[in-house]
C-alpha cells in the first residue's frame, strides 16, 4: 500500500463537498438534493465510478465549479467518491443534511473552504480516501473578545439573530 496526499486545487473562498456514495444513480440524487434544497443553487458536482467503465460522471448548474469537480474527481482518483463546489454565496451547511439523506451516500469526509489535502491509499486494487487535512492545527484557546467576534460574525452573515 502506498499513502500520498492530493492538494485539493480551488480558489480560496470555495466551498466544496468530499463524499463516499455508492452506485451510478448517485449523480443523479445528489443534482436532485442540492436543487430541491437550494433553489437557484450554483455547484458543480463530479463522482468516480468504481466498477464498469469506471468514469468520472458529472453534473451541476455551474461551468466553472463543474470543471473544479472534475479535476479534483480525477485528481483523487478514489472509487465512490464525489465531490461537490460551490459557487460563491453558497455554503455546505445549507445542503449537508440533504446530502446525507441521499440513500447513496454512505459517508461525508469533509465540508470546507479550507486549504485542504486528501490522504490517499493506493493498492493493487485502486485507490480509496483515507482522511483529509483541512485546514490549520489550532493556535490557541479562544479569549472573551474571540468569542464576541464569533458571535458578531454569526449575526453578521445571517445565521443568528
Amino acid at each position: 500500500m502506498q499513502l500520498t496526499t492530493v492538494r485539493i486545487g480551488k480558489p480560496e473562498t470555495t466551498n466544496f463537498i468530499l463524499g463516499q456514495a455508492h452506485f451510478i444513480k448517485t449523480v443523479e440524487d445528489v443534482h436532485e438534493a442540492l436543487v430541491n434544497t437550494v433553489p437557484g443553487i450554483k455547484f458543480g458536482l463530479a463522482f468516480c465510478e468504481a466498477s464498469g467503465k469506471c468514469l468520472v460522471r458529472w453534473s451541476g448548474t455551474d461551468a466553472t465549479m463543474i470543471e473544479l469537480a472534475k479535476t479534483n474527481a480525477l485528481a483523487v482518483g478514489a472509487g465512490h467518491t464525489f465531490f461537490v463546489f460551490l459557487a460563491d454565496g453558497f455554503f455546505p451547511v445549507n445542503v449537508l443534511n440533504a446530502l446525507k439523506a441521499v440513500p447513496e451516500v454512505c459517508h461525508i469526509v469533509c465540508a470546507t473552504a479550507n486549504p485542504t489535502e486528501v490522504i490517499v491509499a493506493a493498492t493493487e486494487l485502486g485507490r480509496g480516501v483515507v482522511g483529509v487535512i483541512d485546514g490549520s492545527g489550532p493556535k490557541g484557546v479562544e479569549g472573551e473578545a474571540d468569542i464576541a467576534w464569533r458571535k458578531g460574525f454569526l449575526r453578521q452573515i445571517g445565521y443568528k439573530q
